[in-house]
Order: structure tokens, then C-alpha cells, then sequence
């Protein structure tokens, strides 16, 4: 999934509650429905919307719908991350240089 579809997906506060509350373990439409102010509808389409992103799964289990998160769903964001913050870090450390050497020249 390109990455701008999972920031799209995440960028909403409903559906980032909803992807941390499924770290920590899979969870029916009503226990994903109960802590939140939204009607079950519009947690179907949260879950959706999160599905279509590749972040979400579900399956139906007797008569609930169990959604779960994928587990290397975060990966593309979580390499995109390690990677800024390589760059910034080596950034950091030429400026930190530069001012050393302008230092030892004084």
C-alpha cells in the first residue's frame, strides 16, 4: 500500500485509536465501537476504510466480525521512519563537525 493511503487512513483520530487498541489483540465491532461516541455504522466504515489501507483484517466469527491488525502493516511507515531519521542523524552529526572545526580554527 502506497504510504500516503496508511497516513490517510491513521491521519483520522477514530481509526488511530482503533489500530492502537488492536495492538493489543484482536477485537469484535462492539468491543472496537464501545469506547468511542460513533454508531455502528460508522464504525463499519472506520474499519473500512482501515481494511481498504491493508492496516485491518476481518473475519466473521459465528455472528461477530473480528478485525485484527496486520501484522506488517506498519512496515513501509516503520522502514520510512528508519530512514528520515538516518538522515536527519547524519545531519546532525556533519553540523556537530563543522561547528567543532570552526571551533579548533578560533
Amino acid at each position: 500500500m502506497p504510504l500516503v493511503t496508511t497516513f490517510a487512513a491513521l491521519a483520522d483520530p477514530t481509526r488511530l485509536a482503533i489500530v492502537q487498541q488492536l495492538s493489543r489483540g484482536s477485537a469484535t465491532m462492539s468491543q472496537l465501537t464501545r469506547p468511542h461516541t460513533i454508531t455502528p455504522p460508522a464504525m463499519t466504515k472506520h474499519v473500512g476504510i482501515l481494511v481498504d489501507a491493508g492496516l485491518v483484517t476481518r473475519r466473521k466469527h459465528g455472528r461477530s466480525v473480528v478485525c485484527s491488525l496486520q501484522p506488517t502493516a506498519l512496515g513501509e511507515v516503520q522502514t520510512w521512519l528508519g530512514d528520515l531519521t538516518a538522515y536527519w542523524n547524519s545531519a546532525i552529526d556533519r553540523l556537530e563537525t563543522l561547528l567543532e572545526s570552526d571551533d579548533d580554527e578560533q
